[in-house]
């Protein structure tokens, strides 16, 4: 383990230097792409029997460190707590109605319109996916990933109110996404490592009500605990191991009750960043806020690395590669359309601009959440296919949409500025 996570660390850094020194893409994309692209040549080789074994020899030492494990269970807490003290808590509250609808209604909606879409295009193809490993599938690549989200909006400098509500839509539909991929493996049958479950409607209810909601009060509570602790005190590294203590500790105890890790991360993570004025001093605050964005940034390029790399352990038929290339559409339109609905319900109340859909459904990138999911699913004749499609998409959106997101965001800009500049008109007329 300690050995394959050596020469991951060394492997990205490598890639980040190149990037860094010569290509200069964003850093998580291109270390993604060059990871990519590094796999592509080790399966090159070994086709060619240059280097015989090393396709081999590379996806077992990846697989020695579980992807899964070390995304669900390891960097996904600090992750996710990083992004949330990052954010303005004030603004985020102050537009919590839309976040929170779009976070549930939008998932919710992808979930279904992928998971059918997907289930009838395996059947044209003669691929014989059932149709709740399809809604699985649905559940795991509807969430946007808050990681490479939040990267996305610091370097594009969105309008402060479309950050604050795609980064905060991102980090809530990732918790509400796992549970919802939890509900669907339980209503499929599919336990934790694959095990048979006996399920019916109240089941299904309670493991719903206690992921979400008791992720959510669990973090509120932690963000609490936090804030008292480091508010009696002034000493910059305890309260650092305090916060770090906190996110790990926290997320471990939240496996254990059962409830939803992600969202309490992501609740425990503002409730810290609404209360950082009064909880620590000037100096301090600039040493912890230090701290997380290191962390953040460290682990962001490592993880984006091992997307890449990750290429290694796909196999993929050529039906599987249509199937995949034919859902990257399905999860665009999907997106649009899961956005654009409950857009409805809170665009004229809240002021957001017609370009806010099209912002989030270009922006709507994926990551290691998506893949972490398909990688932990059982073994099954459906699990090649759907993380062949899987990779595919998260690819897609991080290469493609990733690079071309900035036009669309200057243009957002522009029309904001217009519509702010027409409104200040009409009050003076």
């Amino acid at each position: 383990m300690l050995t394959a996570f050596a020469v991951l660390l060394c492997f990205t850094a490598v890639l980040a230097y190149l990037n860094e020194r010569f290509v200069k893409l964003p850093t998580t994309v291109g270390v993604t792409l060059a990871g990519a692209l590094a796999s592509a040549i080790l399966i090159g080789l070994d086709a060619l029997n240059l280097i015989p074994g090393v396709r081999d020899w590379a996806a077992a030492l990846l697989q020695t460190l579980n992807f899964t494990d070390f995304v669900l269970n390891g960097i996904l807490s600090l992750l996710l707590f990083a992004g949330a003290l990052s954010l303005n808590a004030g603004q985020m509250l102050r537009q919590s109605r839309s976040i929170l609808i779009l976070a549930f209604f939008s998932t919710v909606i992808s979930t279904a319109l992928i998971g059918v879409a997907a289930y009838g295009l395996f059947g044209l193809l003669g691929l014989g996916v059932p149709l709740l490993w399809a809604l699985l599938f649905g559940a795991l690549i509807s969430p946007t990933d808050p990681v490479a989200v939040l990267d996305l909006l610091k370097r594009a400098k969105v309008p402060a109110k479309i950050e604050t509500l795609i980064a905060g839509e991102s980090l809530f539909n990732d918790g509400v996404g796992v549970v919802i991929f939890l509900v669907v493996a339980a209503v499929a049958g599919i336990g934790a490592h694959g095990a048979q479950t006996d399920v019916n409607a109240l089941s299904v209810l309670t493991l719903f009500a206690r992921e979400a909601l008791g992720g959510l009060l669990f973090g509120a509570l932690l963000g609490y605990l936090g804030f008292r602790l480091v508010r009696s005190i002034d000493q910059h590294a305890v309260e650092v191991l305090i916060t770090l203590a906190l996110v790990i500790g926290g997320y471990v105890a939240a496996a254990a009750m059962g409830t939803s890790g992600p969202l309490a991360m992501v609740v425990a993570g503002l409730v810290m960043s609404a209360t950082k004025e009064q909880a620590f001093s000037e100096a301090t605050r600039h040493h912890v806020e230090g701290f997380w964005e290191t962390i953040d940034q460290v682990l962001n390029i490592v993880l984006f690395a091992f997307i890449g790399l990750d290429v290694l352990l796909t196999r993929p038929s050529g039906a599987q590669l249509v199937a995949s290339v034919a859902l990257i559409a399905v999860a665009l339109v999907a997106r649009y359309i899961s956005v654009a609905l409950p857009f409805a319900l809170v665009r004229a109340r809240d002021g957001y601009g017609a370009y806010t859909v099209r912002l989030l459904t270009w922006g709507g990138l994926r990551g290691g959440i998506a893949i972490s999911l398909a990688l932990g699913l059982p073994d099954s004749p459906y699990r090649p296919l759907l993380l062949t499609a899987t990779y595919a998409i998260v690819l897609f959106t991080i290469a493609v949409q990733g690079l071309t997101i900035m036009p669309l965001v200057h243009r957002a800009s522009a029309a904001s500025a217009s519509g702010a500049e027409s409104t200040e008109q009409r009050a003076e007329g």
